[in-house]
């Protein structure tokens, strides 16, 4: 488990950015990790390696000491532990880039990020982009407004299928019928022409991951990142004794040629993941491999670093 922010100011003894946990309180992590796998209810292992690092610090309030893997030095440290907020005040799990939902990394990149896009700002969006060599669009997030169409159909040419789904039979339980023809991304001006890349890793879930589907459709778009949630479709709420309850994905999500995207997620055509000197670094390695990808070869890479970075 690396850690990625502190809640402190750096000092020799607290946890510091790209710090490895390996322990809690003499337990190693991998050890957590084996007994706790079985209880997360996860559509996949990113998704399940996910959810066991955000609540593996959970638990009573108090100390708890935690040995960490610091370079070369493995040390511990003593830490309190402190009460969770609740869910409706938790913020959303995000991995994007920071500052406006628009920005321009250079006259020859435009970035977008979806957890705080406008739908009614799109057209406006892709004029501010036009001229550019690639368009950067974030979706390690979950969208604030569904953008599906709004956004996508900017970004092709042609009537374009990207997505088909089944349903089940309520008199046949067990069975599932493909339900009409494909969603299509219907041509929109004005057009975005450059490169397109979609950022995605196990933070982009559902609505995100749906959306990653149909914006890859476009021509000359490609998806970057980490495999995602493998979670799409609607949200079916099963009740249970005891005033429990439960969800599936009541319909099944797949793309026009049948393949499935559910337990499975949208996996990256350029892949890319943080790593723990990057992580330490302050770098965003995975905008970092969109813009080697729109540049090309012939940009170094201390200014796809610096771009990254800005």
């Amino acid at each position: 488990m690396v850690v990625t922010a502190a809640a402190a100011p750096p000092s020799a003894s607290a946890l510091r950015r790209g710090d490895v946990v390996t322990a809690l309180d003499d337990v190693p992590v991998t050890a957590l990790i084996e007994r706790w796998a079985p209880f997360y209810a996860a559509s996949n292992q990113p998704t399940r390696l996910r959810d066991i690092a955000a609540s593996m610090t959970r638990g009573a309030c108090g100390a708890v000491t935690i040995r960490v893997l610091r370079g070369n030095e493995s040390f511990a440290v003593k830490a309190e532990r402190v009460a969770e907020p609740p869910p409706a005040s938790a913020p959303r799990r995000t991995h994007d880039r920071t500052g406006e939902t628009f920005q321009k990394l250079s006259p020859e990149i435009a970035y977008l990020k979806l957890s705080s896009v406008q739908a009614s700002q799109v057209p406006g969006y892709i004029e501010a982009a036009a001229g550019t060599k690639g368009l950067i669009i974030d979706i390690r997030n979950y969208p604030s407004e569904f953008v599906v169409f709004a956004l996508g159909s900017h970004l092709v040419d042609r009537p374009t299928e990207f997505a088909r789904f089944t349903v089940g039979d309520p008199a046949n339980p067990g069975a599932f019928h493909w339900r009409g023809t494909p969603l299509s991304l219907i041509p929109t001006a004005p057009r975005y022409t450059g490169k397109v890349a979609i950022l995605v890793d196990e933070s982009s879930v559902s609505q995100a991951e749906y959306t990653a589907m149909a914006f890859r459709s476009a021509p000359n778009a490609v998806v970057v990142g980490s495999t995602t949630a493998g979670a799409d479709g609607n949200v079916s709420p099963i009740p249970l004794p005891g005033g429990l309850r439960s969800m599936i994905s009541g319909i099944g999500v797949f793309y026009p040629d049948k393949r499935p995207t559910q337990r499975i997620g949208i996996v990256a055509d350029v892949e890319a993941r943080p790593t723990i000197q990057g992580i330490r670094s302050g770098r965003d390695e995975v905008l970092e491999a969109a813009l080697r990808h729109i540049l090309g070869a012939g940009v170094s890479a201390a200014e796809i670093e610096r771009l990254a970075k800005q």
